[in-house]
């Protein structure tokens, strides 16, 4: 069960400056890696798939497919920093490029995320904990599903694109036409997609899209609920948010996400300068997982005890 300290139970550390300096040096090159990596994964996966849909590699498959389509939200969580790169139409376009696989409009989730980052933890004003997380085994198994985040994504997007309608408080107004013009984009590009689909008869995007997206919410939102649940109410970002020691394979896909405390302390720092990050700070940071099966185990304790409610549970848009 988490716990609410003071900011001072545990001082954050103070990198000199010289090394925070060093460690936020953006760079086009380690982003453009990572993209062709992750993305040529999804290509190499989709093309296995599709030529073997009809046999039982099939299955195995569609889950991999699912889980590298899932985790593009990290690919958009890094270029919202507009840290994935040192340009920034490439983080504009592979933010929007991986939006759009995720019905998760680019510019609208930058907003959502600039707040997270200023009110973490602050059940009023963080807007990852709108959305509330029942605590029973069933509705917590739901939430697993991502079927609740993935109605609200619909919701907003036909409400932003069709009505015009932005409310959420996180919203800027002078960024409110901008996000209604994206949800119309995005929604144009389903739209053709389609469309192209049903005139072709094809079943492709269910085969390379859409049923493995929806099998790899089972992995994200595991491992989403695990950056902030049972964490500290408190401004300190390295008692706030929790950082989780896993495999290469993870951090690969998780663009080094799991070094969660160490991002949300120094967001300037790049993906691929975190665990350098990590040799910094890791004397400070007061939640640490263990790899993500234990880790699931310590938030469904933390939200069986009720401490949802009270501590939140680092949901996403």
């Amino acid at each position: 069960m988490s716990t609410t300290t003071s900011d001072t139970a545990r001082p954050s550390p103070r990198l000199r400056a010289d090394v925070l300096k060093a460690l936020s040096v953006r760079t086009n090159g380690a982003g453009i890696r990572r993209a062709i990596g992750h993305f040529g994964a999804i290509a190499i996966t989709g093309a296995l798939l599709w030529n073997l849909r009809d046999t039982l590699w099939a299955i195995p498959l569609v889950v991999l497919q699912g889980y590298l389509l899932a985790f593009l939200f990290n690919a958009e969580h890094e270029t919202a920093h507009h840290t994935a790169f040192r340009s920034r139409p490439l983080n504009y376009l592979v933010g929007h490029l991986s939006g759009l696989v995720i019905l998760l409009p680019y510019e609208y989730y930058r907003a959502f995320h600039w707040d997270h980052h200023r009110y973490t933890q602050d059940k009023e004003r963080d807007p990852e904990l709108q959305l509330a997380v029942p605590s029973g085994r069933v509705s917590v198994i739901l939430f697993w599903s991502g079927l609740p985040i993935w109605i609200n994504r619909v919701k907003l997007l036909l409400r932003h694109g069709l009505l015009g309608d932005v409310t959420a408080p996180w919203v800027p107004e002078d960024k409110k036409p901008l996000i209604v013009r994206e949800a119309r984009l995005y929604l144009l590009a389903y739209a053709a997609l389609i469309a192209a689909s049903v005139a072709a008869a094809s079943t492709l995007l269910l085969w390379l899209w859409v049923l493995p997206v929806i099998i790899g919410q089972w992995f994200l939102r595991p491992y989403q609920l695990a950056e902030h649940t049972g964490c500290d109410n408190t401004s300190n970002m390295l008692h706030n948010t929790r950082t989780t020691f896993t495999n290469t394979f993870v951090h690969f896909f998780a663009w080094n996400m799991p070094y969660h405390a160490e991002h949300h302390a120094y967001p300037a720092v790049p993906f691929h300068a975190l665990p350098q990050l990590h040799t910094h700070t890791k004397e400070h940071i007061k939640h640490i997982g263990h790899g993500y099966i234990k880790t699931t185990g310590v938030v469904v304790r933390s939200l069986r005890e009720g401490s949802r409610a009270e501590h939140g549970v680092g949901t996403t848009a």
